[in-house]
């Protein structure tokens, strides 16, 4: 079965307005796994999801080395436990990186006021909703 990401539009960006942000896990130098939350995480379009990496830790250099990332979106309280599986790429100018830093809720951009961080676009592969349609797939 297929996907449209845009569905989730308003759910994914009020995550961190209702203090659920989405937590993103990358693959470490050593092969494990870490995780930790993006407030920024916001739909890009309907195969894409994208945030604002401002803090340039471990994430950004794991993403360096290896693109693969799960994002979990947690939303007990609607019934929504969803996980993202894609690669992602990091946009450092440009016209992308423009677009995502336009659309990142203000917290997040706040953190960054000289507008440094980078734009981290995930092309979903793949989408699990254990409570919900199951596993999608890209076309």
């Amino acid at each position: 079965m297929a996907f449209d990401l845009t569905e989730l539009t308003d759910a994914v960006g009020a995550a961190l307005a209702q203090g659920r942000p989405c937590v993103l896990a990358t693959v470490g130098e050593d092969g494990h796994p870490d995780i930790g939350p993006k407030g920024s995480m916001l739909v890009l379009d309907e195969q894409r999801l994208a945030y604002w990496e401002r803090t340039r830790g471990g994430h950004l250099e794991n993403l360096r080395r290896s693109p693969h990332v799960a994002v979990l979106f947690l939303d007990l309280e609607h019934g929504r436990y969803i996980r993202f599986f894609g690669r992602a790429e990091l946009h450092e100018d440009g016209p992308l990186r423009e677009q995502v830093m336009e659309r990142v809720v203000k917290p997040e951009l706040d953190y960054d006021p000289e507008r440094k961080g980078i734009a981290v676009v995930i092309e979903v592969e793949r989408v699990h909703e254990p409570f919900g349609r199951g596993e999608m797939t890209r076309d």
